[in-house]
This record gives structure tokens, sequence and C-alpha cells, in this order.
């Protein structure tokens, strides 16, 4: 297994000479979400064994922080009724990109000097009432597969991953097989990176996304992700920051290249812990995001079925 850290140049040849454009003709919106067929849900129900489901969200947060300064907008009003009845209404107004809500990444949210997925030009397909192609109405269908855990600080015998140690691909090649796991196409692979021990230890993980120091994958991971037809990414840490390759986009670019859908900001330590308790790492993923049409993602609440 090689574990030679790539050059700027290999990364490029991950991010454009290993793309998907082009493969998927009949539904090039939906990207890698192609890739979970009728027979992939039926082989993601059958993993069902206990029936517990595990949510992978974080709370919305309604105040602002040091790592959200965006927080959700949440109003309630109370409305009374005839015979003493009532009810009670809320609004909410959410800004969902970033490392704090739990939500779905589409395939026009991020492009590189090649283009979006597709090599869509972003002035074509992007506009002030949304996008045009590869928005996160493409999966209204809602995305079941299986998913795969891969427990990175377990596997390293630590508490989490950090700024010095990202996880590179070979490792999350060396996890599954420790684990007794095999990715097949089409599977959701979520790799827990241990953020709540990291924030417990360091404060909060990452801050302003531009510019700020934070630990998670590596570039390196890209050929995993393409090597084994993965349709999603969930994942607790993001993309190591800075990228010492001056690059747009290192795994975030699996949208653009790859067609995948990526799960940001996953909360998976009960996921983990359940998992390890079970020593069984594969289940039932659901993520079901709102019809929202021409959007860029959508906040979720993936759902692990054990």
């Amino acid at each position: 297994m090689d574990k030679t850290i790539p050059t700027r140049e290999q990364v490029d040849r991950y991010l454009k000479d290993r793309r998907n454009w082009g493969r998927w003709p009949q539904n090039p919106g939906a990207g890698a979400i192609n890739l979970i067929t009728a027979e992939k849900r039926v082989q993601a129900a059958s993993l069902v064994k206990s029936g517990k489901p595990i949510s992978l969200a974080r709370p919305l947060p309604v105040e602002p922080s040091h790592d959200n300064t965006k927080p959700i907008d949440f109003y309630m009003k109370r409305m009374l009724w005839i015979d003493g009845g009532g009810a009670a209404l809320d609004y909410i107004s959410i800004f969902q990109h970033g490392l704090t809500i739990t939500h779905l990444d589409a395939l026009c949210h991020m492009w590189d000097k090649n283009g979006t997925w597709e090599g869509k030009n972003p002035d074509d397909i992007l506009s002030f009432d949304g996008a045009s192609f590869g928005a996160v109405d493409e999966w209204s269908d809602g995305i079941m597969t299986r998913g795969v855990l891969l427990d990175v600080p377990r596997f390293r015998g630590t508490a989490y991953v950090d700024n010095d140690s990202p996880v590179h691909g070979w490792e999350l090649q060396e996890i599954a097989e420790a684990q007794g796991v095999k990715m097949t196409p089409g599977d959701a692979v979520v790799v827990y990176c241990g953020r709540e021990a990291y924030e417990e230890a360091n404060g909060n993980y990452g801050g302003d996304p531009v510019g700020s120091k934070y630990p998670g994958l590596h570039a390196s991971c890209l050929p995993f992700l393409r090597d084994n037809d993965l349709s999603v990414l969930v994942w607790d840490m993001e993309d190591a920051s800075p990228n010492e390759y001056g690059v747009a986009w290192t795994v975030h670019g699996a949208i653009h290249a790859y067609g995948m859908a990526l799960i940001d900001g996953a909360a998976l330590v009960a996921l983990a812990d359940e998992c390890a308790k079970e020593n069984r790492y594969e289940f039932m993923l659901t993520v079901n995001p709102l019809v929202l049409v021409g959007g860029t993602g959508s906040p979720v609440n993936p759902i692990a079925v054990l």
C-alpha cells in the first residue's frame, strides 16, 4: 500500500483525470447517487438487525458562537383560538453551510477552475433564485444505502484527529480492513474523527472556514473515495485546513469531480460507540433532504439503523 504524500500534480489528477463527468447521461444532475440502485437499497434494508435508530445530526444552534457566527433565526408565537384552544407557530431561517449545522451539500455547491459538476459554468447555472442543475432537489426521493463507519480514533488509539496527523487515504483502507468491512459501490462512508473530544481539549472546531487551521481528511483520501465508487461521505471533521497544495478544495472536491453527496457537521459519537459495542460497522443509512428546488444543500437528520 503506497503511503506517499501526493504531490500537487497528483492531487490535480485526482480531481481531473478521474472525474465522473458524463458517466450517468440519463440522470446527470444526481451524480454518484445513481450508484444507489433498487438492489442497493434492498441490501441496505437487510443490514437492519436490532432496529436501533441513531441520529447523526447536531442540534440546530440558536445562539452565536466562535464557530457559528450565523445561528438560526427561531421565533415562536402563540395563536389563541375559539373555545379556549390555541396553537403554537414558529419561524425558522437557516444559513446552513459551514462547520456547525448538519447539512447535505448539493452538486452545485462547489467548483474549481474546471467548473462545477459535469463541467458546468457556475455563471450559467447559478442565480439569486437558485441553481438550474445539480441542486439538492435532484435527491428529493431521499438517499437510502449501506453505511459503513470508519472509526479513526479507535484505530489510532487516540481520542481525536489533531492538526499534526490528518487522515490519509491509505489509513481509511487500513481501518476498513481492521474492522472487517469492505467498501462496495454506492456505499456511504461515515468517517468518525472525534470532533467532540477535539473540541473539549482544544475549543471549538474551525471558526471561519477560510484561512482557519483545523484537522480533518487529507487530499490523499480522494482516491479512496473514487476507487471504491462511493456515493456519500458523512463526516464530523472536514478537509484538513489549510491544505498545502493551494487548490480550491481537496476532499470537498469529490462534489464537483466525482458527483458525491457530502454530509458536513455530522454527530457521530453515539454511532461510533454503538458500532464498537456490537463490533458491527455496517448499517442502513437514510438521508432525506428538504425538497428545496434550486438549493445548494439542505439541513438533514441522517439516521443510521443497526
